[in-house]
């Protein structure tokens, strides 16, 4: 692996050594970019030493294809380590800074790129800081904690940049979990490349007057991410939504419905052209039997106001029962007794698969990250929390290998 190692200023810019001669023995070739604050504490020609490549320094290196190193620095990395990462060099990343090599690179590059920041307590806790390495983290950098212990301006607390051995580890886990989404990649394009796949996500909004509804807390996240992942493994997405607040994935077909009954005329459409349907969308199960024209008006005299509720189109089990049906993939959204009331689902509605989630105090809806019972007639597989879009590929794998038996 080729890695590029940044080395910011601060007093733990001397554990940084340690950290290349790590990368080196490993077999891995590791060339070095100092900042001016980091040729304060150490030495360059310490790390030329290690890494048997001249460390780099300057924004403009005549000698270094015609002055654009970094571009070529940018192209040469398989990874960008920053060690340590200074509350200014998080501050200047965060804000799309390019005034010295180090952070033009970072602009100029479309590697990974994992920090190890070393700062003092109160800088660190500075809610400037978290606020940085918040935006950071949700633009993809990998940002490892900082250590906690005595620091060199002799207080006590968070700040201290992980010990070199901890970054090596994190950066070679790093590339064995890229190595293994690159293999899972492939096995989905393998399979889903112009497969047709139909999506339903979000919720369903029921009118109760012009400005009232009867809705649900789901996000979208988790249908938005399984077609954000199908179509990048080549599937032919149509992705019918309820009301959220998300982005079109590229290369997916949108169609934003707000009630259960616009989502049910939209599949009715579609369905039968799909080679998978995933029921991702928290459909409403009752709607207002005759919502008011007008905006209902409160009455001081009156305590109590009843709604009369009629069931709304069973989507998923219409498609289920459809003679030209595609492979159907439901989900059940459950606060207790999660599998049990899935597996009852599956066979009532006489599906192929279930995704069985359980939902309620801070689990499931509006969260980035969530856990998945997948269940079939036969088979059972336990999905662990992680990102929703993980989740996204690990459940279109599962469904590719139950669609080829």
């Amino acid at each position: 692996m080729k890695i590029l190692l940044g080395v910011t200023g601060g007093i733990a810019a001397y554990k940084a050594l340690e950290l290349t001669r790590l990368f080196v023995k490993a077999g891995h070739q590791v060339q070095v970019v100092m900042t001016s604050g980091a040729k304060e504490f150490i030495q360059p020609l310490s790390f030329q030493a290690l890494s048997g490549h001249p460390v780099r320094d300057s924004l403009f290196d005549a000698n270094q294809e015609a002055g654009m190193g970094h571009i070529e620095l940018a192209r040469w990395a398989d990874q960008i380590v920053i060690a340590p990462a200074s509350a200014e060099t998080l501050a200047k990343l965060r804000m799309g800074r390019a005034d010295d090599l180090l952070t033009t690179l970072c602009l100029a590059t479309d590697r990974p790129i994992m920090l190890a920041p070393a700062m003092n307590r109160l800088m660190w806790r500075n809610a400037a800081t978290q606020e940085n390495v918040a935006v950071l983290k949700q633009r993809g950098l990998d940002i490892l904690p900082p250590a906690s212990g005595e620091q060199a301006c002799g207080e006590v607390g968070e700040g201290r940049m992980p010990e070199p051995q901890a970054i090596f580890e994190a950066v070679m886990h790093a590339e064995k979990a890229r190595l293994q989404t690159q293999q899972a990649g492939s096995e989905l394009k393998a399979f889903w490349q112009n497969k047709a796949l139909l999506i339903t996500a979000g919720p369903t909004y029921e009118d109760i007057d012009p400005v009232r509804f009867i809705g649900n807390r789901s996000s979208g996240k988790m249908g938005f991410a399984i077609a954000e992942v199908a179509a990048k493994a080549g599937a032919q997405v149509i992705l019918i939504t309820g009301p959220v607040a998300l982005p079109t994935p590229e290369g997916v077909k949108r169609i934003d419905v707000r009630s259960a009954r616009q989502m049910f005329a939209a599949v009715q459409q579609h369905y039968a052209a799909a080679d998978c349907f995933i029921s991702a969308a928290a459909v409403a199960d009752f709607r207002v039997e005759q919502p008011a024209s007008q905006k209902l008006k409160k009455q001081q005299d009156v305590e109590e106001m009843t709604l009369t509720l009629v069931k709304n189109p069973d989507i998923v089990a219409w498609v289920a029962a459809q003679d030209n049906k595609p492979f159907v993939v439901g989900f059940a959204a459950e606060t207790n007794d999660v599998v049990d009331y899935a597996k009852d689902k599956l066979r009532r509605k006489k599906l192929d698969m279930i995704c069985a989630n359980q939902v309620g105090e801070g689990q499931g809806f509006e969260r980035d990250d969530n856990a998945l019972t997948l269940l079939t007639e036969t088979s059972e597989k336990v999905l662990p929390t992680m990102s929703k879009h993980e989740l996204a590929g690990a459940l279109l794998r599962f469904v590719s290998q139950s669609m080829q038996g």
